[in-house]
């Protein structure tokens, strides 16, 4: 009997989280299973099954997400995996094209992920759109580079009472943030402010800090402390989780105080977008000790609807060709230019595949960039420095959770 890649009924569902559980190490509880019931529905779920018996699966959440200028319906793909002892027999491919074939129906023009490995997506039109950062800091060495005033005061909150101003910061902070997906009530509860002990990693409970300036809500962050002492000495560290704001003071302040909490040797953070404001607020940026891995993989479901959920800058307009072998309503010619994007049957001036355009798209590449990897072929001389001015973007993308 063949396999059968299908949508999951409710009863599928927690037979269909088996498969990435598997690599996780654990079976799916309870607890688990009904709290991802509650954020991805069963029907996003796809899995294949031989005999009855799910070997893989994908799912997708529905989002929100801050794109260059806007805001767009996105597909945040998630809990793709093939049993161990189903590899090799195209499942991956079949899941990945029953996925794409569903996102479209439902008029989400844009998927996007973190890739688990980076030379897997790549071979279904996903490009990746964005490098992130870890950062380890010595609190010997937190200055900032001039003292600031002191901006609004910091309180500690409970669950329930964080879920408000944290998804109005978080909502306000995601359309400034290309890639971020905007939380709803049921995530922050369920999935951000849930504090699991097998989540601690060591560390102590989960802290949720509001900082709030003329009593309203601008910053917050979620961190832990890992406290150890040598000989008296503190040897441990703050793990920063999130720390968002929604402007520039509120993000400096809610930063000035992660560093400054006492009793701990360092601070460390991931999933740091390229340009977070703490390059520049440090006195030491190099004490930093940046690392890059990569970020977002984007993937343009419906490129003209894409195209068109974004802002571009003023700039002369561009031919751009898309060839897309597995969703084939893209390929084409777009004229995309400061007033938006249209089907053309005029002349290309830059050729390349879907996956070069997801690359582009956040703003978290520029087709100079694209075409001198050989990803992009610039047709018309001058056509590259057309498309990066139209599509440059006021901020690197950043998504602070991997979903």
């Amino acid at each position: 009997m063949g396999i059968e890649v299908r949508a999951c009924r409710l009863e599928d569902f927690p037979a269909a989280a088996s498969p990435i559980s598997h690599y996780f190490g654990r079976t799916p509880g309870p607890e688990f299973l009904e709290r991802f019931g509650r954020l991805l529905p069963p029907d996003r779920m796809h899995a294949a099954f031989e005999d009855g018996v799910v070997v893989g699966s994908g799912g997708v959440f529905p989002f929100e997400i801050g794109v260059p200028g806007g805001m767009a319906r996105a597909a945040g793909v998630t809990m793709v995996a093939v049993m161990p002892t189903h590899r090799r027999r195209g499942i991956f491919g079949n899941l990945m094209r029953a996925q794409l074939t569903d996102i479209h129906e439902r008029e989400e023009p844009i998927a996007y992920l973190w890739a688990s490995e980076d030379s897997l997506y790549g071979r279904y039109g996903y490009g990746i759109a964005s490098v992130s950062g870890g950062v380890e800091l010595k609190r010997d060495r937190i200055d900032y580079y001039r003292d600031f005033e002191d901006d609004g005061a910091v309180r500690l909150v409970g669950v329930e009472e964080a879920v408000e101003p944290f998804s109005a910061i978080q909502r306000r902070a995601a359309a400034r943030h290309p890639g971020m997906f905007v939380r709803t009530p049921e995530w922050w509860r369920d999935r951000r402010l849930a504090d699991p002990e097998w989540g601690r990693e060591g560390g102590g409970e989960m802290v949720r800090a509001l900082l709030e300036i003329d009593g309203r809500p601008a910053a917050y962050a979620l961190y832990r402390l890992h406290f150890s002492a040598e000989r008296g000495i503190p040897a441990g560290f703050t793990s920063v989780i999130e720390a968002v704001g929604d402007s520039p003071e509120a993000t400096r302040a809610i930063w000035r105080y992660l560093l400054d909490i006492d009793w701990m040797d360092r601070v460390r953070a991931h999933l740091l977008p390229l340009d977070h404001e703490l390059f520049l607020l440090l006195r030491d940026p190099r004490r930093l000790r940046f690392n890059l891995r990569d970020g977002l993989w984007v993937r343009l479901v419906d490129v003209e609807a894409a195209l068109d959920a974004r802002a571009f800058k003023p700039a002369a307009p561009v031919v751009i060709e898309v060839r897309d072998e597995l969703c084939a309503w893209n390929d084409g010619r777009y004229l995309v230019g400061p007033e938006g994007v249209e089907r053309t049957d005029g002349k290309a001036e830059l050729s390349m595949p879907v996956a070069s355009l997801g690359s582009a798209y956040l703003g978290g590449f520029t087709f100079g960039e694209l075409a001198r990897a050989g990803r992009v072929e610039e047709v018309t001389d001058g056509a590259l420095d057309r498309a990066d001015s139209l599509f440059r973007a006021d901020r690197y993308p950043w998504c602070p959770e991997i979903f």
